[in-house]
């Protein structure tokens, strides 16, 4: 949803500039899921002293809301957890993705299956599940909440913002910084 820049996720053309990790979150219309995603690993990465190091995007597998702003819900229900959606808007995933980023993250298996049809061979070692920097054992994806209520954007939020957590970790890990996560 936000701009992305540059040719290749780890390229570094200057040494005193930190090697940049580019994340993309991707669900089905890039109006509930990915753009929570976006937001709250915005948020965590920044509250981690990360944000010089980590790039983050999120898109679409369809193109059916294609520069439209994210669901009304997604944004009432994401304010209220102190995450900004307001200004993100959906765009599809285009092949081009899959050369700039280093992670793009499917919310649900049919997304993920989606990103393998359609990335080169080369890129599917860059595709994973998001949840699968949760921290809670069984829990493979994050279910859509288009069709619910109230509830299940809460539990969309939950499990965000857990495998966010994760996720953050694992930065830390690959980008060398060693800080406690508050």
């Amino acid at each position: 949803m936000s701009t992305s820049t540059g040719n290749n996720a780890n390229t570094n053309t200057n040494a005193s500039q930190p090697t940049r990790t580019r994340v993309l979150m991707v669900c089905m219309g890039n109006i509930c899921r990915s753009p929570t995603a976006e937001a709250v690993l915005r948020h965590r990465v920044t509250r981690a002293g990360l944000l010089e190091r980590v790039e983050i995007d999120s898109a679409g597998t369809h193109a059916w809301h294609t520069r439209n702003p994210p669901d009304e819900r997604s944004i009432a229900h994401a304010a209220r957890r102190g995450y900004d959606l307001t200004g993100l808007r959906a765009r599809r995933i285009e092949p081009a993705d899959f050369d700039r980023f280093d992670l793009l993250l499917a919310m649900d298996e049919d997304n993920l299956a989606h990103l393998l049809e359609t990335a080169p061979a080369e890129a599917h070692h860059r595709l994973r599940l998001l949840m699968t920097f949760a921290p809670q054992p069984g829990l493979h994806e994050v279910p859509d909440p288009y069709y619910g209520g109230p509830a299940g954007f809460e539990r969309v939020l939950d499990l965000i913002e857990s495998a966010c957590d994760g996720l953050v970790e694992h930065l830390r890990r690959i980008n060398g910084v060693h800080l406690k996560f508050e």
